[in-house]
């Protein structure tokens, strides 16, 4: 690119970015297409607009699609993000024209069922399959290495003394058999086969989900539903999904339909935790065999020392309890540090976790291995324990 068409290109950017105006002294002329674009932006970020989007919005389906023609889907999301915070669009979502010209993405289901309640006819009908593509895409992209992984972890967390060849573990043979080593054969005689298979055909692991549904968890909810359908599809697997907020609802009978499991949620509300971790400790029969991930921000409404009395047991019970401070793809959340912290003193690692590593932390709990180890091996900050009393 010449140094002049480079300067023109710079010029052109900054134009779209500050939305022209008699100061923005680019002195840069749109082509047809830029501005297009430009009103499409202008609409929505021109702090002194007359027109924009406007309250009647018949014209809001038709931006949709603009910003879909003239943006990826990335950035479309971000827009469509900012409108509704912007321009108080989320009253718009009851109009079918406008749901069937959004982009779906996680954020905009979160936002439908939030919104539930005011959904009625053709609407709600609109909303169920704009949830439902978001669900489906999200399981095509998730449900495999869910499976693979919670799979394998099973697998592998018993010894096979007579495996058949598939179930053959052949780095560990190798090592059970290097005495039997043949030189001049330049082989080994594997005397003792090793591998992984499952004991039983029932269920071997126990997993609860206790999902928060206060309003800033919608995302992880999202997501933890999807999670929960899949594992609920394992036979090795027995799965069980809670929601709550000042209530607690089993939703355990829903997960073969997570789109079900999403519009039976009540997004908002209080929070107790205690009370959701007391129902789901009077679910467990299995406790060395139980995994339990409660996805909160800690924000307690409830009986905070009860809630540490109950980890403490469950953990000494040994169970497996980790506490997910969100299942979603943004940064680091708002959370309780205080408690968290105390939590993890108790035995319960704390911290965020993205869906992409989920499948990943289900295998390594399900294996038992330290998950404060494997957050760090993973990348993750996790929160560090509350000093104990006494200590600096």
């Amino acid at each position: 690119m010449s140094e002049t068409a480079s300067e023109t290109e710079r010029l052109r950017r900054w134009r779209l970015v500050l939305g022209g105006g008699a100061a923005e002294g680019t002195g840069c002329a749109l082509a047809e297409s830029d501005q297009r674009l430009d009103r499409a932006l202008g609409a929505l970020y021109d702090s002194d607009r007359k027109g924009g989007l406007g309250a009647s919005a018949p014209s809001v389906p038709r931006w949709l699609g603009d910003i879909r023609d003239y943006f990826p889907a990335s950035v479309v999301q971000v827009m469509q993000r900012d409108a509704f915070e912007r321009l108080d669009l989320k009253r718009m979502l009851t109009e079918p024209e406008m749901l069937e010209a959004v982009q779906p993405d996680v954020s905009l289901v979160s936002t439908l069922i939030s919104m539930r309640g005011l959904l009625g006819g053709r609407t709600k009908e609109t909303a169920r399959l704009v949830v439902r593509k978001v669900v489906e895409a999200l399981m095509k992209r998730l449900e495999e290495p869910l499976r693979q992984a919670v799979n394998g972890a099973i697998d592998r967390a018993s010894i096979n003394r007579r495996p058949r060849h598939a179930e053959i573990d052949w780095n560990r043979t190798i090592r059970a058999n290097l005495r039997h080593y043949q030189a001049e054969y330049r082989t080994i005689i594997p005397e003792t086969r090793l591998g992984h298979g499952r004991k039983s055909r029932g269920s071997l692991k126990d997993v609860i989900l206790c999902i928060d549904q206060s309003g800033s968890m919608a995302n992880s909810v999202v997501y933890s539903s999807i999670f929960g359908a899949v594992m609920a599809s394992l036979p090795a697997v027995s799965t069980r999904l809670v929601v709550f907020d000042t209530e607690v609802v089993d939703l355990t009978d829903e997960l073969d339909d997570p789109v079900e499991v999403l519009f039976s949620v009540q997004l908002g509300g209080g929070t107790d935790i205690n009370r959701a971790v007391g129902y789901c400790a009077s679910r467990i029969t299995r406790p060395e065999d139980t995994v339990l991930v409660l996805i909160s921000d800690l924000y307690e409404g409830g009986v905070e020392a009860g809630l540490l009395a109950q980890a403490q047991r469950l953990v000494s019970a040994g169970v497996q309890v980790v506490a997910l401070l969100a299942l979603s793809d943004e940064g680091a959340p708002a959370y309780d540090r205080g408690l968290a912290a105390r939590l993890v003193a108790l035995g319960v690692p704390a911290f965020a976790c993205t869906p992409d590593l989920f499948p990943d932390l289900m295998a390594a709990a399900i294996r038992k291995q330290d998950l404060s180890a494997w957050a760090a091996g993973a990348g993750i900050a996790a929160v560090p324990a509350a000093p104990r009393a006494g200590e600096a």
